[in-house]
Order: structure tokens, then C-alpha cells, then sequence
């Protein structure tokens, strides 16, 4: 099933939290999603593990990818 308009489409969650920190770094991602994992001896896998079993939290950062993706246009 095709989801054309959908800009997360084919994203992992993986890839979003990746490219944020290449992107804005950790100090920023934590200002804009405050949340430990991002503010308190950041990694890649400490974040996937938190944000797979927090929904709100994931929402937040798929909503700052989805800034990141517009500001780069």
C-alpha cells in the first residue's frame, strides 16, 4: 500500500533519530523533546529503546523531524 503523501513513509524511527542528532545535535533535540534520554548521556540506542515504549515522547520527534525535513526545503 502506497501512502504518497505520507513524509514518514518508509522512515525508521532509527534513520529520524539519526539524522535530528547529526542535524541539531543532542543539546537542541533535548531543548525541543525534553526528555532524559536526549538530555542525560545521550546515544542513539538509549533513545530508541524509550521512544519504541513512549508514544507521546515519539510523536514529539517525529513532529521535530517533520520540521527538519520543511526547513530543509
Amino acid at each position: 500500500m502506497e501512502q504518497p503523501n505520507n513524509p514518514l513513509h518508509g522512515i525508521t524511527l532509527k534513520q529520524m533519530v539519526t539524522e535530528l542528532q547529526e542535524h541539531y545535535g543532542w543539546g537542541y533535540m533535548g531543548y525541543m523533546v525534553n526528555i532524559r534520554c536526549f538530555t542525560h548521556n545521550p546515544s542513539i540506542k538509549s533513545s530508541l529503546t524509550f521512544l519504541r515504549r513512549t508514544p507521546w515522547a515519539r510523536a514529539k520527534v517525529e513532529e521535530l523531524y517533520l520540521e527538519m525535513l520543511q526547513n530543509r526545503r
